[in-house]
């Protein structure tokens, strides 16, 4: 092979490396594994895995507890530490890595909604995937009720179902 030709299949081999993870609908993010923030954090709502939101999104929902979507569920001072810290440290930036999850978001915004990632409205919003229709059919309550559709959520693993 000339070398131009190869550089040219190289430089394909990248590119295509780049998007295939695009290109997939499967998200496979590490499920919570701290008993603490199992048992707080799933006792109202569905155990969404940190891996979900950057750092700065789930400090802003520990501190804003008071008033969590509408209920409080202030926690003790220890117990709310704790939790941030482990949402924290495997949030989807932790560690110097980011994932899919995060790709479009700008640095300077914060959602406190996994429904408000351009992620998310890529994969959910096409197809009318989150329909009314398609909610109520699925038995969800909200878009944000994951695992309504996929079965594997709570374990970290959004595949399409």
């Amino acid at each position: 092979m000339k070398r131009p030709a190869m550089l040219a299949a190289v430089g394909m081999l990248v590119l295509l490396s780049e998007i295939q993870p695009t290109l997939s609908d499967d998200l496979n993010v590490k499920p919570v594994t701290d008993p603490i923030v199992r048992k707080e954090c799933s006792a109202c709502h569905m155990l969404y895995p940190a891996g979900l939101l950057p750092a700065r999104s789930w400090t802003t929902l520990m501190d804003g507890l008071a008033s969590h979507f509408g209920e409080n569920a202030e926690l003790d001072d220890a117990l709310r530490r704790s939790i941030t810290e482990y949402l924290t440290a495997n949030s989807a930036d932790s560690g110097g890595r980011t994932n899919k999850m995060l790709r479009g978001l700008a640095r300077k915004v914060t959602p406190v909604r996994i429904t408000e990632l351009p992620y998310w409205k890529r994969k959910h919003e096409r197809k009318s995937r989150v329909s009314p229709e398609t909610l109520k059919r699925r038995g969800a309550r909200t878009p944000a009720d994951c695992k309504a559709c996929h079965t594997g959520a709570e374990k970290g693993r959004f595949d399409d179902d």
